[in-house]
């Protein structure tokens, strides 16, 4: 169970979803019920109290009293819905799949230059700062934005690396862009936090093919690690 401080990170952290209300075509509740109202409440309490890997969109929409069918409508897939909870308007972790659908060598300018993108937008940067700021003062908000990261970005990036020692590398992969993000965004170091895109990408991209493949060159390049390419 959440405590009082642990409530009102988690009501800083997730704020309310705008938009307007698709209207349902199935489920118990209908129209302007407040069906995705209900079912993001129940969701917010249930990641925050129990972590990502306990809630299910079953067990949400059990408790929320529509159907599954509803829950999918809505929101798509669980990471959607945790998204959607915390109030991103940028999902990264929605971002990072569709990067890795792509060619593999190319997946880390793709992913860079999307979450710089994301971040850069002043309408999606808020919540995103406000859920890393959660993490900072709550635990409970740290373990399960530490769990989201785990499972939904660092174990997909290794599943398409593939290889033995994916999982490292797709953990440092995710350490470099962690490091940019806290310097840029929160910290707001300079003269990081006021270069163009451009200019980070040409900086970081050596580092974060190094992450992934052991040579700034990426998987081809002579003397480097050559990834295994599968499909998650």
């Amino acid at each position: 169970m959440m405590n009082s401080s642990g409530a009102a990170a988690g009501e800083t952290v997730a704020g309310a979803v705008a938009g307007e209300e698709p209207v349902p075509r199935r489920g118990r509740r209908s129209g302007n019920s407040g069906a995705r109202e209900q079912i993001l409440a129940v969701a917010r309490r249930r990641f925050l109290a129990e972590g990502y890997h306990a809630v299910t969109l079953r067990s949400v929409a059990a408790e929320a009293g529509v159907d599954l069918a509803l829950v999918s409508y809505y929101f798509g897939s669980k990471k959607g819905l945790f998204g959607a909870a915390l109030a991103l308007t940028g999902n990264p972790a929605v971002l990072l799949a569709g990067a890795l659908e792509g060619e593999l060598e190319s997946f880390p300018e793709r992913a860079l230059r999307l979450l710089i993108g994301v971040w850069d937008a002043p309408d999606s940067a808020g919540p995103l700062r406000a859920m890393i700021g959660g993490s900072a003062l709550d635990p409970a908000v740290a373990q399960l934005v530490g769990e989201v990261v785990q499972r939904e970005m660092v174990d997909l990036v290794a599943a398409r690396l593939g290889g033995a020692d994916a999982r490292r590398r797709a953990c440092l992969f995710g350490t470099q862009l962690a490091g940019l993000i806290m310097a840029r965004y929160v910290l707001r170091l300079q003269p990081l936090a006021a270069l163009p895109a451009d200019e980070i990408a040409r900086s970081y991209l050596p580092l974060l093919r190094q992450a992934l493949w052991g040579r700034p060159g990426g998987p081809g390049a002579p003397g480097g690690r050559r990834a295994v390419v599968t499909r998650a």
